[in-house]
């Protein structure tokens, strides 16, 4: 049964992972030029041209504003959630599962209908006899549906760090002088690690790569990588191109990963005081 189930795990991986990153890389390094297949790197000095820089540029800076607000948000809140004393934590995680239910093309759907000339914000502000606001098509509206659709994958690995911290370790804190912020800064915090870069990867990854949150929050009016793939590939056919782009980005999210893994947090939190 356990070599069944490895070899259904084998096999899923070459078909939907390894075949795709070698077709991708096919036609990364190749050209078609009047129906002659030719090895060429010129794809990839394409990419290096400065407006495609400017594009990586944009992504990864919304990437990473995507990122530290989820993370000033998911951590304290992860935190409420692990207290013990708190008895509303497995209400509070179903509230937050709840939407992960739904496609992520809905839920920001339902963003563009709140935010729109006659959404609901500003139905209400008319309402109140207040002049509409134009909420659509900014960059801050992308990095609100951006944060909404990925905040879950930062709390939930917070909140399972900190719940498996041992309580005894914080009582033998308190019973060794310690106070509420030294507690928190030398145990809680360094053991909390784990789940706060496995937090920061799953949110950094799927926001660097995004295009469906930029395509209707944003209008299209902000060119970032997902979109110069999806145009590639769906709108000028250009595989080639798009290959090219979506091989360096797997090669950045490769190198977050590696970055990650290499550092050593097994010792965090072994020196109290």
């Amino acid at each position: 049964m356990k070599k069944f189930f490895l070899s259904s795990y084998i096999l899923w991986m070459i078909i939907f992972t390894v075949i795709p990153i070698i077709l991708v890389g096919y036609y990364a390094f190749t050209q078609t030029e009047n129906g002659i297949i030719f090895f060429t790197l010129n794809n990839f000095e394409r990419v290096f041209k400065m407006v495609y820089i400017k594009v990586f540029i944009r992504s990864l800076n919304l990437a990473l504003i995507c990122t530290a607000i989820c993370f000033f948000i998911s951590y304290p809140v992860a935190y409420i959630m692990a207290d013990k004393n708190f008895h509303f934590s497995s209400t509070l995680l179903f509230l937050f599962l709840v939407p992960m239910w739904m496609n992520m093309l809905l839920r920001t759907y339902a963003w563009l209908t709140i935010l729109e000339n006659n959404g609901l914000i500003n139905s209400l502000l008319k309402i109140l006899g207040l002049q509409k606001i134009n909420l659509l098509y900014r960059k801050e509206t992308i990095i609100l549906g951006a944060v909404y659709n990925f905040l879950p994958f930062m709390i939930l690995p917070i909140y399972n760090s900190l719940e498996k911290i041992n309580h005894n370790t914080i009582e033998a804190a308190q019973d060794l002088g310690a106070n509420t912020f030294t507690i928190f800064i030398k145990i809680i915090f360094p053991l909390s690690l784990p789940g706060v870069f496995s937090g920061v990867t799953m949110v950094f990854i799927p926001a660097v790569t995004t295009f469906i949150v930029p395509n209707l929050l944003g209008g299209g009016k902000f060119m970032l990588v997902g979109n110069l793939i999806e145009q590639q590939f769906l709108r000028l056919a250009d595989w080639h191109f798009g290959s090219a782009i979506s091989l360096i980005l797997i090669g950045v999210v490769f190198l977050v990963g590696i970055i990650f893994s290499s550092i050593d947090i097994s010792n965090e939190g072994g020196n109290l005081f």
